[in-house]
């Protein structure tokens, strides 16, 4: 009886031993399942933002490249903000982990330590920065309206010819973009989408009469939505106060400037604030972008 119960005795030692030799693995420095001894860069995105971000079915890209599993999902992401985040991993030496979520709790999953940063195409404005840490951008993009091809909008050359055509006016929930479209003249307020997709479709579909969106996303959706036309307003009839969506930048915790700086070294290192290498990048995404998204 008691060589039983010290054989029990002995069991439960070893295997305690065991546990505790085992590797601890914590926020952004497990290797999550790869296989690899590299620290992980989990980095949330929508996975549904072409050009920006998208999902595929496979991790075949035309020109030969790679997409990155999605965590959790047999999907796969590509697109510029996975390019991005691929080159920085890549100089930090980790491993990169995409994270997909939908955008209006996109900021609520960092804070709660689901994924260790955004590369979202997420412009950096004011009210962000009261909240989160951001790098300098890696992409700077322009901003535009899209309305229905052969429509009477078609021809608008600036805000002030909105004056008087109570025009329905839409965006994508939760970006900078919202506020702007006061600026407007007469416009009557839309409803306003999750995801652009749906914010082309209501153009397509006169649920709304103008969107307002930034120009590789809408260069991208006019790709497959042929019914469609961008309006770049003349600068002198243009929005007001839209420069902080063109700074399109990376965002960690608000007390994550550790991580923060480190990504931005990444971005220095590598030369990531040539604006030439942002649009020649950003012009490959736009290419290679399956036709669903």
């Amino acid at each position: 009886m008691k060589m039983k119960r010290f054989a029990k005795k002995f069991v439960c030692m070893a295997l305690t031993a065991s546990l505790m030799a085992m590797p601890l693995s914590g926020c952004g420095d497990s290797d999550s399942g790869s296989g690899s001894d590299k620290a992980v860069l989990r980095v949330g995105m929508e996975c549904a933002y072409a050009p920006f971000n998208w999902t595929q079915v496979g991790d075949d890209v035309p020109d030969g490249s790679k997409a990155v599993p999605i965590y959790g999902s047999s999907d796969y992401a590509y697109g510029y903000d996975v390019m991005v985040a691929q080159k920085l991993a890549d100089e930090m030496g980790m491993e990169l982990e995409i994270h997909k979520v939908e955008w209006d709790s996109i900021g609520l999953s960092l804070d709660a330590k689901e994924y260790d940063c955004i590369i979202a195409g997420m412009g950096r404005t004011a009210e962000r920065e009261a909240s989160y840490s951001f790098t300098e951008p890696y992409y700077y993009r322009d901003n535009c309206l899209v309305v229905k091809k052969g429509s009477d909008f078609e021809s608008v050359k600036g805000l002030s010819d909105f004056k008087g055509k109570n025009v329905t006016v839409t965006t994508q929930l939760g970006t900078g973009w919202v506020p702007l479209l006061e600026q407007i003249p007469d416009a009557v307020k839309g409803a306003n989408y999750e995801t652009t997709a749906e914010v082309f479709m209501a153009i397509s579909n006169g649920v709304a009469d103008v969107a307002l969106i930034d120009l590789p996303t809408a260069e991208s959706a006019l790709l497959t939505n042929t019914d469609l036309t961008i309006i770049i307003p003349d600068a002198s009839d243009a929005f007001e106060g839209d420069k902080e969506m063109t700074n399109v930048c990376i965002a960690t915790r608000k007390d994550d400037t550790e991580l923060r700086d480190k990504l931005q070294k990444a971005m220095d290192d590598i030369g990531w604030n040539d604006k030439a290498k942002m649009d020649e990048l950003m012009n490959d995404a736009v290419k290679l972008q399956p036709a669903a998204n």
